[in-house]
């Protein structure tokens, strides 16, 4: 790893206005703050298929997924923004990680995401903040050798949460999702120094 940690900001979001993407957005400031070159992942712009095996068997990989995967396998962590649906990340985020997760010729399958770290994060106009959705992706990260920071922030409410700029209204929010981006920087560097010994 290099002494400045590269972390990539992603929400499972390909709208525009999507609040998990102002949420990402923030945390990715913090983890600037705290030295690291933060790059954001726009779904609508990389416009990924389904996955589908059957055509990755037939076809091999698409072009935006060899894009993703190289953007993914430069990453020392990932701060990951889901929004809920149906009390469970959605579609969109998922379809990133199963395709991020299939191997090239010579790669293993947890090439992406082995060994890397990575903190988590929702915002739902719900009383819940997207928490039930956390759940699933926590477990799903786990599976695939990605180890996820303690802390997580779902904000509820989120239609009301941000102002113009879009930043958290509530300090308190604000800052937590910024600590997030600073927290994950600060386990980078910790493992990073631990493997120069």
């Amino acid at each position: 790893m290099r002494n400045q940690p590269k972390v990539l900001a992603f929400a499972g979001s390909a709208r525009p206005g999507s609040f998990n993407r102002r949420l990402v957005r923030i945390a990715g400031r913090g983890a600037e703050r705290a030295a690291a070159t933060v790059t954001l992942l726009d779904l609508q712009a990389l416009n990924l298929p389904l996955y589908d095996q059957e055509c990755e068997e037939r076809d091999g990989f698409p072009e935006p997924v060899l894009r993703l995967k190289h953007t993914m396998r430069e990453q020392d962590g990932f701060l990951f923004a889901a929004p809920e649906y149906n009390a469970s990340i959605a579609a969109p985020m998922k379809n990133v990680i199963d395709w991020a997760s299939r191997p090239l010729p010579g790669e293993g399958w947890k090439a992406c995401f082995a060994g890397k770290s990575a903190a988590i994060m929702s915002a739902s106009p719900g009383p819940l903040g997207g928490l039930r959705g956390l759940v699933h992706l926590r477990a799903i990260l786990a599976s695939i050798h990605v180890l996820v920071i303690p802390q997580q922030l779902a904000v509820a409410k989120a239609d009301q949460a941000f102002d113009d700029a879009e930043n958290l209204q509530d300090p308190a929010q604000q800052a937590s999702a910024e600590n997030l981006g600073a927290g994950l920087v600060g386990l980078l560097k910790k493992v990073s120094a631990s493997e120069g010994d």
